[in-house]
């Protein structure tokens, strides 16, 4: 007759060691890389759970970052965005390093500072097939690009849309000195020239995305 196996046990949290933090289902962590030389990866914990000789695991479902997708990194992905997958796993949960925050993207344009421990996600993605939902996100300025956190932008007086300075023959620098701004498209060239040196630099936060928007 087999043996059966002896049941697991469903555990509300676990310590990490090198940091007595408490991770708990919900939770997004940190692991260690099979190579050192690579960034932690980043996921959910879905289930802690422990054997009869109390070995832990972690059930998680992991965040890709964009150079992980198949599409690869692009211009309008920022630094600390991550892809919510649907990769579950199951790992020994002394791979966790530490504990982190993956915000929502609104909540993430509204922080005033942003810690090595914050980062966002506005898509979820479907590893086998690199497809993404939304698969549509409002994009901005003549390169009709999705906003990146990580970029100053200057809005637009007339018609509130938003606007990378390389894009409208501006440097950072200049923008970050100017106090308004017209865009081609609303104002004249005499309006253009008068305003020239009183531009407004501002980054976008997603509360202010009454702007035009335009479906990509």
């Amino acid at each position: 007759m087999a043996k059966t196996k002896p049941p697991k046990k469903d555990l509300d949290s676990y310590t990490i060691r090198a940091s007595n933090k408490v991770v708990r289902v919900g939770d997004c962590v940190l692991m260690r890389p099979s190579e050192t030389s690579k960034l932690p990866y980043v996921a959910r914990v879905e289930k802690i759970e422990a054997d009869n000789r109390n070995n832990i695991k972690v059930r998680v479902r992991w965040y890709y970052r964009p150079e992980e997708s198949i599409g690869g990194r692009r211009q309008f992905h920022g630094a600390k965005e991550l892809f919510l997958s649907d990769h579950y796993d199951v790992q020994s949960a002394h791979t966790i390093e530490g504990k982190c925050i993956v915000h929502s993207f609104k909540n993430y344009t509204k922080l005033d500072n942003v810690g090595a421990e914050d980062y966002y996600c506005r898509f979820e993605y479907k590893a086998a097939t690199g497809a993404f939902t939304p698969d549509r996100v409002a994009v901005y300025c003549k390169c009709e690009m999705p906003y990146n956190p990580d970029d100053l932008m200057v809005q637009c007086e007339g018609c509130k849309d938003w606007y990378h300075p390389a894009c409208v023959s501006m440097t950072i620098e200049e923008a970050k000195k100017l106090d308004h701004f017209v865009c081609s498209e609303c104002g004249s060239d005499a309006d253009i020239k008068k305003n020239e040196n009183a531009f407004s630099a501002s980054s976008v936060a997603d509360g202010k995305l009454e702007s035009k928007r335009r479906k990509r």
